[in-house]
């Protein structure tokens, strides 16, 4: 049996532009990744998990994929402003930490438009916040998530996806 492989997930500037109607019309790109990878398992790593319940978070993604949906991080308050660089990651890291018995060996990626949430770089799927997921985020996603079935121990700094490659181009 494969290992799950933990996608944790922003929604503003991801599941639709930042700043826009939350409409959650990225949404889809995500979900058709998801559903050929089994072992994927959606974590929320966004805000909205400290506004809203898990039942009104869940209800968002399809049905087909809800079982997917393996909660939300904890919401960790940090006492100085440089304490925000990397916040999110070290909410991922704790939530695995909940979670799996060797959090270190633990499968897992990011899907955010801000880079500042997250020092491991290697493991971004970095959005452009002006237009949310796309298919060639999608691609990204689904390359990380062939490299985590195959075995991959941890993704190549070579595998930074989508907006950073562009942005360096």
């Amino acid at each position: 049996m494969t290992r799950n492989a933990y996608i944790f997930m922003d929604f503003d500037g991801v599941t639709h532009p930042w700043g826009e109607v939350e409409d959650f019309r990225c949404l889809p790109y995500i979900e058709a990744v998801v559903r050929e990878f089994s072992e994927a398992r959606i974590v929320i790593a966004s805000d909205w998990r400290m506004l809203f319940s898990m039942q009104k978070l869940v209800a968002r993604f399809s049905e087909d994929v809800r079982p997917q949906i393996a909660g939300a991080t904890p919401h960790m308050l940090p006492k100085t402003g440089a304490e925000l660089h990397g916040l999110r990651e070290r909410e991922a890291m704790l939530w695995l930490a909940q979670h799996e018995a060797n959090p270190a060996e633990a499968a897992w990626c990011a899907i955010d438009d801000a880079p500042g949430n997250w020092l491991s770089r290697s493991r971004l799927i970095l959005t452009d916040f002006k237009r949310g997921f796309t298919a060639e985020d999608a691609g990204a996603l689904r390359r990380m998530l062939h490299g985590f079935r195959a075995g991959t121990a941890r993704p190549s700094e070579r595998a930074v996806t989508s907006l950073w490659a562009r942005n360096i181009a």
